[in-house]
């Protein structure tokens, strides 16, 4: 029997939680291949960069010339993606909530229980225009887009969206954090997953966003026990380690066609 397939980037935040999930179904699982664009940008010498395949929130466009592959991974034409069998699947919260129920997760994921269930889903609705609007783009001002365009951002611009970043986080921790351990209550949940992976991508660039919040920081403390820390470091290492890329060569044809889909990213 065929298992599962990844296509993703290990720039995006929301399917790094998947690790946590899945590990802790072991042994429900079934294998599965995970394939990160990342390793075709740098590594694959008869790839080239074309509009075969997408992600707005990672260094993915390519596929393979003809692009063909593109639209069996994934209709859209972007990453990430699951294949599963015939069955194909993008966006990376359906991709979670997939895999929640195909391998009937532990319980406290994502509830049976409907209420719980719903706020998870407020919460992944809400996340996506907020925490994931502002934290990702400290990546790309401070690292990704200097790499591809050889000039650093002015500071006004990371300012800008630190800014906007400290509005989410007091949401964040008024509205769906208060005065509970995790997210929905007293157990971790796949709403907990996705916050925490977005909001170590500032930490990533150095800027700790928990130093001075007590109560943020006390959370992800509790994140990292219950998924484990050797695993919790393992999701990050990518993030935890973006400034390395700083000192790698790219393609000056790839810094061509990239660098103003990145700055548009911006706007």
């Amino acid at each position: 029997m065929q298992g599962l397939e990844f296509t993703l980037s290990s720039f995006s935040s929301p399917l790094l939680a998947w690790k946590p999930e899945m590990t802790n179904t072991r042994e429900k699982r079934k294998p599965f291949d995970c394939e990160y664009a990342e390793q075709k940008l740098w590594k694959h010498p008869q790839l080239r960069v074309c509009r075969g395949i997408s992600s707005v929130d990672s260094i993915c466009f390519l596929w393979p010339s003809n692009s063909e592959g593109a639209g069996k991974v994934s209709l859209l034409k972007k990453v990430p993606a699951l294949k599963d069998g015939d069955f194909t699947l993008a966006e990376c919260t359906a991709i979670l909530l997939y895999l929640s129920r195909k391998y009937n997760t532990p319980d406290h994921w994502y509830p049976s229980d409907i209420q719980k269930r719903a706020q998870v889903d407020e919460y992944l609705s809400w996340h996506h225009a907020n925490i994931r609007a502002n934290a990702p783009k400290t990546m790309w001002i401070k690292v990704l887009i200097p790499l591809f365009t050889g000039q650093p951002l002015p500071s006004e611009k990371l300012q800008e969206v630190m800014e906007g970043l400290s509005t989410s986080l007091k949401q964040f921790e008024e509205r769906f954090l208060q005065d509970k351990a995790f997210i929905i209550g007293s157990e971790i949940s796949l709403a907990d997953l996705v916050a925490i992976v977005e909001l170590m991508q500032p930490v990533g660039v150095g800027c700790d966003i928990f130093e001075d919040r007590p109560r943020l920081k006390e959370w992800r403390r509790r994140v990292e026990d219950a998924v484990g820390k050797e695993l919790f470091f393992q999701a990050h290492e990518m993030i935890l380690n973006i400034k390395e890329l700083s000192n790698i060569q790219i393609d000056p044809q790839l810094k061509e066609h990239l660098a103003p889909v990145l700055m548009k990213m911006l706007k």
